[in-house]
């Protein structure tokens, strides 16, 4: 019924302003067929970004933006309006995206302890930790560094790529984290740590 076109832009080229947002909302109220249509246009692209962070899968992806869409259709009377349009389907599309990985079959992951830091005999660590030199820090703030950051969250096993992305990218605290994934909240704490270190030697040779 509602086809989601696919592209690499994250963000698409028109993103409709909050006033052109409350337009929108009304008119998809009202049952506006044309406003449907403008819905996914502006917001698809953006949504398949979303849930490609989640699901490898290109077919996966796309079929979790389509659920998404179809769901907040269904919902469109209960959204308040009280956030953007954009970032209730974000969340939409963020729990469509974990309701697949939660529902599909489980294949073996890869270990991620070839990513954490290793240790000599002695407890020293093999590879100390430096310093990020403070032009390293400014970098990550900065877009060409961002491809960085999210080609290494890609090398991380999906145990932890997804509780990396729900804690650190989707702001989300640690009990929802764990409702979200269907685990204790002492196992999102015990993934995030493995996580985050696994990221920090990910990306480490190229800010040193």
């Amino acid at each position: 019924m509602f086809c989601v076109m696919e592209g690499s832009a994250e963000i698409p080229q028109n993103t409709p302003t909050p006033e052109e947002e409350s337009a929108l909302l009304a008119r998809l109220r009202d049952g506006d067929d044309a406003a449907y249509e403008e819905l996914v246009r502006s917001y698809g692209a953006r949504m398949l970004a979303v849930a490609r962070r989640f699901l490898r899968n290109e077919d996966d992806a796309q079929d979790a933006v389509q659920e998404a869409f179809l769901s907040a259709f269904k919902a469109i009377g209960r959204f308040e309006g009280k956030s953007r349009i954009s970032t209730w389907l974000h969340r939409i599309t963020v729990n469509a995206a974990l309701m697949k990985i939660r529902k599909r079959k489980r294949k073996p992951e890869t270990s991620i302890e070839d990513l954490l830091p290793q240790y000599l005999e002695d407890g020293h660590l093999a590879n100390p930790a430096v310093q990020w030199p403070r032009t390293a820090e400014d970098d990550l703030a900065r877009s060409e560094t961002h491809d960085i950051v999210r080609a290494a969250i890609g090398k991380l096993p999906e145990t932890y790529r997804t509780v990396l992305l729900l804690r650190d990218i989707e702001d989300r605290d640690t009990a929802e984290t764990a409702e979200a994934l269907g685990v204790t909240p002492n196992a999102v704490k015990i993934r995030l740590h493995r996580a985050r270190q696994a990221l920090r030697e990910l990306i480490d040779p190229s800010l040193r």
